[in-house]
């Protein structure tokens, strides 16, 4: 997790395309400056944190079914719930599954456990669209590689 720049999945343990279905682990940094204002003494991970670990996490997942061909961006959360802290150094296991898709949108579930213990849920609503340039879509095959992706999944020209 580098969470200066916005990369929050390390990697992803399993991809399902049939159950539309995923799950990525997140190392929380044990040391970052973000822990140092939120909160002095008591160093937290900030819930807009979990929630977008959590798009991000459906994200993947979202490419994967759209055979890499367009882009998801976050465009709303539903029912987000933080329900426990998450600690500098601890473990995230986040899953996420397609629970409707429409006509350039899709609704994801999503949940961060650490252990077995649920820390957050939410519904995440995505549009998607083509992508916007080749840099961004450079980018995501970069990242990608990085988190594991399965490149089999990943069209190329």
């Amino acid at each position: 997790m580098q969470l200066e720049y916005f990369q929050l999945i390390d990697r992803i343990v399993d991809l399902n395309i049939g159950e539309r279905t995923i799950t990525v682990e997140a190392q929380v940094p044990q040391h970052n400056t973000i822990f140092e204002g939120h909160f002095p003494g008591y160093p937290i991970m900030p819930g807009v944190l979990l929630i977008e670990s959590m798009a991000q996490t459906s994200g993947w997942l979202l490419l994967a079914l759209m055979k890499f061909e367009r882009m998801p961006f976050l465009a709303a959360v539903k029912e987000a719930k933080m329900r426990g802290f998450v600690s500098p150094g601890e473990l995230l296991t986040i899953n996420a599954s397609v629970v409707h898709e429409g006509s350039g949108y899709s609704i994801t579930e999503a949940k961060i456990r650490v252990g077995s213990k649920l820390r957050s849920n939410s519904t995440l609503t995505f549009s998607h669209i083509p992508f916007p340039n080749p840099d961004l879509r450079g980018h995501m095959d970069a990242v990608a590689k990085r988190v594991g992706f399965p490149q089999q999944a990943i069209p190329h020209d």
